[in-house]
Protein backbone atom coordinates (compact mmCIF):
# COMPACT_ATOMS: atom_id res chain seq x y z
CA UNK A 1 0.00 0.00 0.00
CA UNK A 2 0.93 3.38 -0.25
CA UNK A 3 2.42 6.37 2.04
CA UNK A 4 1.25 8.06 5.34
CA UNK A 5 -0.32 10.45 2.53
CA UNK A 6 -2.61 7.69 1.32
CA UNK A 7 -3.55 6.70 3.84
CA UNK A 8 -4.36 10.14 5.40
CA UNK A 9 -6.81 10.85 1.76
CA UNK A 10 -8.19 6.91 2.43
CA UNK A 11 -9.28 7.94 6.02
CA UNK A 12 -10.68 11.37 5.01
CA UNK A 13 -12.76 9.65 2.20
CA UNK A 14 -14.28 7.11 4.49
CA UNK A 15 -15.60 9.88 6.92
CA UNK A 16 -17.83 10.85 4.18
CA UNK A 17 -21.65 10.03 4.01
CA UNK A 18 -21.98 6.37 2.17
CA UNK A 19 -18.33 5.59 2.39
CA UNK A 20 -17.00 3.28 4.23
CA UNK A 21 -12.80 2.25 4.27
CA UNK A 22 -13.63 -0.24 1.18
CA UNK A 23 -15.06 2.27 -1.09
CA UNK A 24 -12.75 5.02 0.41
CA UNK A 25 -9.64 3.01 -0.66
CA UNK A 26 -11.16 2.44 -4.45
CA UNK A 27 -12.09 6.12 -4.46
CA UNK A 28 -8.69 6.99 -3.40
CA UNK A 29 -6.93 4.74 -6.11
CA UNK A 30 -9.12 6.14 -9.07
CA UNK A 31 -8.29 9.67 -8.11
CA UNK A 32 -4.85 8.87 -8.01
CA UNK A 33 -4.94 7.01 -11.53
CA UNK A 34 -7.09 9.80 -12.39
CA UNK A 35 -4.94 12.74 -11.50
CA UNK A 36 -5.35 15.01 -14.25
CA UNK A 37 -8.89 14.64 -15.25
CA UNK A 38 -10.75 14.19 -12.07
CA UNK A 39 -7.90 14.45 -9.18
CA UNK A 40 -6.76 17.96 -10.01
CA UNK A 41 -10.39 19.52 -11.21
CA UNK A 42 -11.83 17.75 -7.84
CA UNK A 43 -9.33 19.88 -5.75
CA UNK A 44 -9.60 23.17 -7.53
CA UNK A 45 -13.59 22.98 -7.06
CA UNK A 46 -13.32 21.99 -3.24
CA UNK A 47 -10.96 25.29 -2.81
CA UNK A 48 -13.33 27.40 -4.90
CA UNK A 49 -16.18 26.35 -2.76
CA UNK A 50 -14.24 26.67 0.53
CA UNK A 51 -13.15 30.46 -0.57
CA UNK A 52 -17.09 31.50 -1.78
CA UNK A 53 -19.41 29.93 -0.39
CA UNK A 54 -21.42 31.29 2.41
CA UNK A 55 -24.72 30.64 4.64
CA UNK A 56 -27.23 32.70 4.13
CA UNK A 57 -28.17 34.82 6.68
CA UNK A 58 -32.07 34.98 6.32
CA UNK A 59 -32.77 31.51 5.43
CA UNK A 60 -30.03 28.98 6.14
CA UNK A 61 -29.02 27.83 2.81
CA UNK A 62 -25.38 27.48 1.12
CA UNK A 63 -24.43 29.50 -1.96
CA UNK A 64 -22.02 32.08 -3.27
CA UNK A 65 -24.05 34.96 -2.15
CA UNK A 66 -25.52 36.42 0.84
CA UNK A 67 -28.74 36.53 1.00
CA UNK A 68 -28.85 33.77 -1.19
CA UNK A 69 -30.37 33.09 -4.76
CA UNK A 70 -33.94 31.88 -3.22
CA UNK A 71 -33.80 35.37 -0.83
CA UNK A 72 -33.31 37.24 -3.68
CA UNK A 73 -35.63 36.44 -6.02
CA UNK A 74 -38.31 38.83 -6.00
CA UNK A 75 -40.85 36.28 -7.91
CA UNK A 76 -41.01 33.95 -4.82
CA UNK A 77 -44.12 33.79 -2.23
CA UNK A 78 -43.18 35.80 0.93
CA UNK A 79 -46.94 34.22 2.15
CA UNK A 80 -45.20 31.30 2.23
CA UNK A 81 -42.18 29.53 4.28
CA UNK A 82 -41.26 26.09 4.31
CA UNK A 83 -39.23 24.70 7.61
CA UNK A 84 -36.85 22.16 6.88
CA UNK A 85 -34.16 20.69 8.44
CA UNK A 86 -31.32 21.09 6.40
CA UNK A 87 -29.95 22.16 3.37
CA UNK A 88 -29.86 18.58 2.00
CA UNK A 89 -33.58 19.03 2.33
CA UNK A 90 -34.10 22.57 0.71
CA UNK A 91 -32.57 21.28 -1.97
CA UNK A 92 -34.05 18.06 -2.64
CA UNK A 93 -37.68 20.52 -2.41
CA UNK A 94 -36.10 23.24 -5.15
CA UNK A 95 -35.04 20.33 -7.16
CA UNK A 96 -39.01 19.07 -7.47
CA UNK A 97 -39.79 22.66 -8.64
CA UNK A 98 -43.00 22.26 -6.85
CA UNK A 99 -42.36 25.22 -4.31
CA UNK A 100 -42.07 28.64 -4.98
CA UNK A 101 -42.15 30.44 -1.73
CA UNK A 102 -39.40 31.35 0.94
CA UNK A 103 -37.43 28.75 2.92
CA UNK A 104 -35.88 28.47 6.33
CA UNK A 105 -33.75 26.03 7.70
CA UNK A 106 -33.45 24.79 11.54
CA UNK A 107 -30.42 23.07 11.09
CA UNK A 108 -31.11 19.83 12.90
CA UNK A 109 -34.14 18.38 14.61
CA UNK A 110 -35.18 18.47 18.27
CA UNK A 111 -33.68 15.47 19.90
CA UNK A 112 -33.11 14.06 23.43
CA UNK A 113 -31.40 11.43 22.72
CA UNK A 114 -28.33 13.42 20.77
CA UNK A 115 -28.57 16.34 23.19
CA UNK A 116 -30.22 18.79 20.90
CA UNK A 117 -32.52 21.42 22.37
CA UNK A 118 -34.12 24.48 21.12
CA UNK A 119 -31.08 26.12 21.73
CA UNK A 120 -29.33 24.39 19.08
CA UNK A 121 -31.58 25.31 16.06
CA UNK A 122 -32.92 28.09 14.21
CA UNK A 123 -35.74 28.83 16.22
CA UNK A 124 -35.54 32.08 17.26
CA UNK A 125 -34.77 33.18 13.93
CA UNK A 126 -37.80 31.76 12.24
CA UNK A 127 -39.95 33.01 15.38
CA UNK A 128 -38.18 36.58 14.17
CA UNK A 129 -38.62 36.00 10.78
CA UNK A 130 -42.63 35.05 11.03
CA UNK A 131 -43.51 38.25 13.45
CA UNK A 132 -41.44 40.38 11.19
CA UNK A 133 -42.77 39.23 7.33
CA UNK A 134 -45.95 38.90 5.81
CA UNK A 135 -45.99 34.85 5.93
CA UNK A 136 -49.20 33.70 6.46
CA UNK A 137 -48.45 29.79 5.77
CA UNK A 138 -45.68 27.79 7.50
CA UNK A 139 -44.82 24.51 5.98
CA UNK A 140 -43.38 21.70 8.05
CA UNK A 141 -41.18 19.97 5.45
CA UNK A 142 -39.56 17.42 8.54
CA UNK A 143 -38.85 13.81 8.52
CA UNK A 144 -42.00 11.86 9.70
CA UNK A 145 -39.81 10.24 12.36
CA UNK A 146 -40.44 10.52 16.26
CA UNK A 147 -37.31 13.92 16.48
CA UNK A 148 -39.48 15.54 13.09
CA UNK A 149 -42.55 15.23 14.86
CA UNK A 150 -41.65 16.37 18.00
CA UNK A 151 -39.84 19.18 16.24
CA UNK A 152 -42.98 20.14 14.21
CA UNK A 153 -45.12 19.75 17.43
CA UNK A 154 -42.48 22.28 19.08
CA UNK A 155 -42.73 25.11 16.52
CA UNK A 156 -46.20 24.40 15.99
CA UNK A 157 -46.52 25.36 20.34
CA UNK A 158 -43.83 28.07 20.35
CA UNK A 159 -45.39 30.43 17.34
CA UNK A 160 -49.40 29.53 18.43
CA UNK A 161 -50.28 33.47 19.16
CA UNK A 162 -48.74 34.16 15.98
CA UNK A 163 -51.00 34.97 12.71
CA UNK A 164 -49.71 31.84 11.08
CA UNK A 165 -51.21 28.95 9.31
CA UNK A 166 -49.19 26.04 10.06
CA UNK A 167 -49.16 22.44 7.55
CA UNK A 168 -46.93 19.44 6.96
CA UNK A 169 -46.12 17.67 4.43
CA UNK A 170 -48.74 14.91 3.23
CA UNK A 171 -48.96 11.63 1.36
CA UNK A 172 -45.95 10.60 -0.42
CA UNK A 173 -43.36 10.64 2.60
CA UNK A 174 -43.06 7.46 4.35
CA UNK A 175 -42.48 7.14 7.82
CA UNK A 176 -38.77 7.46 8.07
CA UNK A 177 -38.38 8.93 5.06
CA UNK A 178 -35.73 11.16 4.14
CA UNK A 179 -36.59 14.12 1.38
CA UNK A 180 -33.09 13.60 0.03
CA UNK A 181 -34.08 10.61 -1.18
CA UNK A 182 -37.36 10.76 -2.41
CA UNK A 183 -38.12 11.36 -5.99
CA UNK A 184 -39.27 14.37 -7.69
CA UNK A 185 -42.61 13.17 -7.85
CA UNK A 186 -42.70 11.89 -4.66
CA UNK A 187 -42.30 15.70 -3.01
CA UNK A 188 -44.17 17.00 -5.27
CA UNK A 189 -47.52 15.12 -4.30
CA UNK A 190 -46.83 15.72 -0.59
CA UNK A 191 -46.45 19.62 -0.77
CA UNK A 192 -49.68 19.32 -2.81
CA UNK A 193 -51.43 17.30 -0.35
CA UNK A 194 -50.19 18.87 2.74
CA UNK A 195 -52.34 19.63 5.60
Amino acid sequence: MGGGEIETLIRLLSRLPGLGPRSARRMALHLIKKRETQMIPLVEAMEKVLDTVKTCSVCGNLDTVDPCAICSDVRRDDGVICVVRDVSDLWAIERSGAFRGRYHVLGGLLSPMEGTGPDDLHLSALESRVRSSRAEELILALPATVDGQTTGHYIAERLKDLNVRISSLAQGIPVGGELDYLDDGTIQTALRARG
